[in-house]
């Protein structure tokens, strides 16, 4: 740059070389180095965590085809199977035509050789009145069963048969509308062992139309990763963003919303009292009340498994609705004191029911009890969600508990020094390994980071 340029006043322009112990401190560069050095450890630690991850899906690329490959040749063994089944058929058939074809054959050959011997008696007699008259009188008799034979034979004549092959094509059409000999999946590892707590922060989900503190009695996750709580007394659904942790949507209901459930990418399913019905709500744009079904009883937790409602009355029964609000059927135990939210396994085939008195109560894909989770680290039994990777978190008192899928206890996750307190639900950002967690009596949602 010219010193002498007309535009700069000399007073304003400074050599680099006569400044930079004034506007550059060494210090600071070698901090930034260090920094700069740091930064480039941890994404050549990434670099080789997402080479690590690639060789893996390689390998699990290269069994799944191979499990492919294995199933085909079970098909075709039994595809196999099968055709040689029918071509028994064919053998059975053919042998049993060919055996009515053989008899009659044989009665035909029979029947002929009486006639022939007949005809030669009768010509042997020819010179001796008395014994042609004697063969005569044979040849009559064994004439007319002749006839009454050929008749038999005639009307019995299977020669049109014909043996032939009429393929399944309702089995062909199926097969060809096929996409696949299975279903290919792609799921998370399971994780068995306990999670760690690496961070947590508090949502303050209040705002200025909100007339009073309000609990959180549910929470859950939609489709593209958004998080719904129902915010009891102000009669609120409100939605958070997962990524900013700020409400960015809500919508008012008439009743007072309790557990809620995500239907599919459009809606979800609010359980609600005063009054008592399943509130449904569309979650495209701006959140709207849409149907809803009336119930007899209070509606407290609520999921969904094959387009079935499944809620909670926060006493002693289960109620079962299809979609459209067809009730189905009722489930009850001894086993109920006071159940809270209910949660499905990934496969669908675990139920967990959440009882403030007695536990997490297991039962099967078919409702059918399996077994009653308890032990001193779970008192006053709330929320309850899976993390996709087999494992259970069961809220209690002030904490959260991990089990994996066969209720056994792999440890405490959160706990009451972590700034939990009487937590009412639980969702499981799956992505994010994050654990979202209603309190009650509060405002504030916690949000605690897993790893």
């Amino acid at each position: 740059m010219a010193k002498d340029h007309k535009s700069c006043p000399e007073s304003q322009i400074y050599s680099v070389p006569d400044m930079v112990d004034t506007l550059y401190n060494f210090s600071d560069s070698q901090q930034t180095q260090i920094l700069l050095q740091q930064m480039m450890v941890s994404f050549s630690t990434l670099s080789k965590s997402k080479d690590a991850r690639l060789e893996g899906l390689k390998e699990a690329k290269k069994e799944t085809i191979s499990q492919i490959a294995n199933y085909q040749s079970v098909l075709e063994r039994v595809v196999r199977k099968v055709a040689e089944s029918s071509k028994k058929k064919v053998e059975e058939a053919y042998q049993n035509l060919e055996a009515d074809i053989l008899q009659d054959k044989n009665t035909i050959d029979s029947t002929n050789d009486v006639l022939q011997k007949t005809d030669d008696k009768l010509k042997k007699a020819s010179g001796n009145r008395a014994q042609r008259f004697v063969c005569s009188k044979e040849a009559e008799k064994n004439t007319k069963v002749a006839e009454n034979e050929k008749l038999k034979l005639e009307n019995n004549d299977n020669t049109d048969v014909e043996i032939s092959f009429r393929p399944n094509n309702t089995l062909m059409d199926y097969i060809k509308d096929l996409h696949g000999i299975g279903d290919v999946l792609v799921f998370a590892k399971k994780k068995k062992n306990l999670y760690k707590l690496k961070g947590s922060r508090g949502i303050n989900i209040k705002d200025l139309g909100d007339k009073r503190i309000s609990s959180s009695a549910g929470c859950c996750l939609t489709c593209d990763n958004q998080l719904l709580v129902t915010y009891y007394e102000n009669k609120k659904v409100k939605r958070i963003d997962a990524q900013t942790l700020t409400v960015v949507d809500y919508v008012t209901l008439d009743g007072i919303p309790q557990g809620i459930c995500c239907i599919n990418q459009h809606e979800v399913a609010v359980g609600c009292y005063f009054p008592d019905k399943i509130q449904f709500v569309s979650i495209e744009n701006k959140m709207t009340p849409t149907r809803k079904i009336d119930t007899c009883h209070d509606c407290y937790g609520i999921a969904i498994k094959d387009d079935n409602l499944y809620v909670t009355d926060y006493n002693t029964s289960l109620y079962v609705y299809d979609i459209n609000g067809t009730f189905l059927r009722i489930i009850e135990n001894r086993l109920f004191s006071e159940i809270r939210h209910i949660a499905f396994n990934e496969s669908g085939d675990k139920m967990y029911v959440c009882d403030r008195d007695k536990g997490l109560i297991c039962f099967d894909g078919k409702d059918n009890y399996l077994s009653t989770i308890k032990d001193n680290d779970l008192n006053d039994v709330f929320g309850v969600c899976t993390d996709g990777r087999g494992n259970i978190f069961v809220g209690g008192f002030n904490n959260v508990v991990q089990y994996n899928e066969y209720g056994k206890k792999i440890g405490v996750v959160v706990k009451q020094e972590d700034g939990l307190k009487n937590p009412t639900s639980i969702s499981f950002h799956r992505r994010q390994n994050r654990m979202f967690v209603t309190m009650g009596s509060s405002d504030i949602l916690k949000m605690y980071e897993l790893e």
